[in-house]
């Protein structure tokens, strides 16, 4: 592992399994909908859908259920029932509330999440952090979802920053290839566990003590690399 950087124009999250627990709530929904096709979900089933955007996930989906082409029926279904799931309540991970209570006001901040916007604005407005950033950028509203790098290039332009400037958070493997290709520092928190995943920092945790000192330090640039204040 190397350093995190100790300046930075910009930090940028992935969102559902990273910095809430939104997992779950997919996973009841993803449960739900292959028993009732009369079918079990499992850790390989929820391999090959996490990180996803909507549609690739539905249309994954489809071919897990022997119903090729139904994508996006599928997506219509789960949007209306994951959107209920999280109206419920949603709980930041562990170590969110206070690593961003460390950066906000310090440092930009953005989100970059292959959610459509109605989930994620569903997710943050029912977990209390949403305040917390400075822009948002929903699977939906990009011409490539990850792991395509348009959703950390659109933010990171966003800020006027260069990648090499910014650091990128995630979770999945769909997530690291995104940040990965986008060329930022990346902080790599695996949702699902005994997950090996690439990062520049490993961590268990978002309570992870070296990113919580980290951030307690991180001093913010500007776009031609010059410190501010």
């Amino acid at each position: 592992m190397s350093e995190i950087p100790g300046r930075v124009a910009a930090v940028v999250f992935d969102c559902d399994g990273l910095l809430l627990e939104t997992e779950s709530r997919w996973t009841l929904v993803e449960e739900s909908l292959f028993a009732d096709h009369g079918l079990d979900f499992g850790p390989a089933e929820k391999d090959l859908l996490i990180g996803r955007s909507l549609a690739d996930g539905c249309a994954a989906m489809a071919r897990l259920l022997g119903r090729p082409g139904a994508g996006p029926d599928l997506e219509e279904e789960l949007f209306a029932r994951v959107e209920a799931e999280l109206a419920a309540g949603v709980e930041p991970m562990p170590g969110a509330v206070e690593l961003l209570g460390r950066l906000h006001g310090r440092i930009p901040l953005g989100i970059a999440s292959n959610s459509p916007r109605g989930l994620l604005d569903a997710a943050l407005g029912a977990s209390g952090i949403g305040d917390c950033f400075d822009v948002s950028f929903a699977g939906d509203e990009v011409s490539a979802p990850k792991p395509d790098p348009e959703l950390y290039l659109r933010s990171y332009a966003h800020f006027g920053a260069a990648p090499q400037q910014c650091i990128a958070l995630e979770d999945s493997a769909t997530g690291v290839a995104a940040a990965r290709a986008a060329g930022s520092y990346l902080i790599t928190v695996p949702s699902q566990p005994g997950k090996a995943l690439d990062g520049d920092h490993l961590a268990d945790s978002l309570a992870d003590p070296a990113i919580l000192q980290w951030a307690a330090r991180v001093a913010p640039i500007r776009a031609d690399g010059a410190p501010i204040g």
